[in-house]
């Protein structure tokens, strides 16, 4: 088992204690990219990009570059940066929002030149206090050091970025619905298509909306170029990435690999990242890509961390988190706890997901109370069909956005892969686990 000696590309400055700082990011070649984007011709930079294959680090893995070649052509466009990252056991963006602002204020004004937007919107998710303050400390720093603002770097290009923290609602992660929040109404997702943002978006103008991590790339690749991101990974899936790791491992953190030549064997079990199980305890399951995803068992551990080969699976990436569930873990209670998050955080909108969520985390309750009936899990799968049809992945959509048909994730997975389990909740009127 080996890891690959891949540069880090988003995470190289975070050793240092003062990685937050102006002087650190100058001395460790900050603005050097933003530098030489400047001096080619917006439409090389977004070529350049659109030949990375890098895929969006938010969830969708949309490839930046298309998103950004999908503009409408004619009003001046708005960029939005999603920060927000409000999947459970996701905590890479606050990671870089707290340790590296410079690199995403430096990835913004890259991604806003080769668009040519003249405002940018970070969206803050609003518990992020140290990131929040952090943040707005170094917007300010490089407003006064000219990579902000009027005429950067003497370039006659101007930017404007606005931090804007959010009121933590899990659905504006969704870019539709930040763009609500933005505008100052609540976070109801927009129907799309026919309005997706690059068309019709922040305050009705073409908007790209990118996530923290997407961005952060970009320094990177504009000063070593486009040929060594696309050397690390493979196929679609080039490049390094930020994995959360959490759950039942020695080492729990966010590592940055590469990506399709590091496994999920690899990550968790690796001495420099995940370090095992504690207790050399068996691997039970993982979510491999937030609470969103279908789990895997723990045969699927050798799968490439490769968004193609990962869907082709039955799962995704999705967020970068992964989480480590070992012999000890109750499947019951960890669906119950997932389905009674999602039900907490559906913004109410769309009828099954507003109510599907209610009963389903009643069922999963009375199960895991002792009170269950052998008919529930078949009244569970039924549930899980009016929100998602067939329980299949990726789910048909239900639903304005993915939330209500990504619900039956955790508990299709749990019946599907731990049956007996639930029917010992049944049978014996209590959990094996204890």
């Amino acid at each position: 088992m080996t890891v690959t000696e891949a540069p880090r590309i988003v995470t190289s400055r975070l050793s240092h204690p003062d990685s937050h700082t102006l002087a650190r990011y100058l001395d460790t070649g900050g603005y050097r990219g933003l530098r030489k984007a400047l001096s080619m011709h917006p439409e090389a930079v977004g070529a350049e990009v659109e030949a990375l294959s890098l895929l969006g680090r938010g969830g969708a893995g949309f490839p930046a570059g298309r998103k950004w070649a999908m503009l409408r052509r004619g009003p001046v466009p708005y960029l939005v940066v999603n920060g927000d990252e409000s999947e459970p056991a996701t905590f890479k963006d606050r990671l870089l929002i707290e340790g590296d602002p410079h690199q995403i204020i430096e990835g913004i004004v890259i991604c806003a030149y080769a668009i040519q937007a003249a405002r940018a919107f970070l969206y803050v998710r609003g518990e992020f206090a140290l990131g929040l303050e952090r943040v707005t400390q170094a917007l300010n720093e490089a407003y006064e050091h000219g990579a902000v603002g009027a005429d950067i770097f003497g370039s006659g290009f101007s930017l404007d970025i606005v931090v804007h923290p959010g009121a933590g609602a899990y659905i504006c992660g969704e870019e539709t619905a930040l763009l609500e929040s933005l505008e100052g109404k609540r976070g109801f997702p927009r129907i799309k298509p026919p309005y997706f943002p690059a068309a019709i978006g922040l305050y009705g103008e073409p908007t790209v909306v990118n996530n923290v991590e997407t961005l952060s790339n970009l320094p990177w690749v504009m000063v070593n170029g486009a040929a060594a991101f696309t050397a690390l990974g493979a196929g679609r899936s080039t490049g390094t990435r930020l994995f959360a790791l959490s759950g039942h491992v020695n080492n729990p953190g966010v590592y940055e690999v590469e990506m399709v030549k590091t496994t999920f064997r690899d990550l968790v079990f690796d001495p420099v990242l995940g370090g095992g199980v504690p207790g050399g305890r068996q691997v039970k399951a993982i979510i491999p890509g937030g609470v969103s995803a279908p789990w895997f068992g723990p045969d699927q551990l050798e799968l490439p961390l490769d968004q193609d080969e990962v869907g082709a699976q039955g799962s995704m990436l999705g967020s970068g988190s992964v989480v480590v569930m070992d012999e000890t873990t109750c499947v019951v209670r960890a669906a119950w706890r997932i389905t009674r998050f999602f039900r907490r955080e559906s913004c109410g909108q769309c009828t099954p997901c507003r109510e599907g969520s209610g009963w389903l985390e009643n069922i999963l309750r009375r199960i895991e109370d002792g009170a269950g009936r052998r008919s529930d899990l078949e009244l569970l799968m039924d549930v899980c069909d009016n929100l998602a049809p067939e329980v299949s992945w990726p789910p048909q959509q239900t639903t304005i956005c993915v939330l209500g048909p990504s619900i039956p994730s955790s508990i299709a997975s749990g019946i599907r892969m731990f049956r007996d389990e639930f029917l010992v909740h049944v049978k014996d009127g209590r959990c094996p686990h204890g």
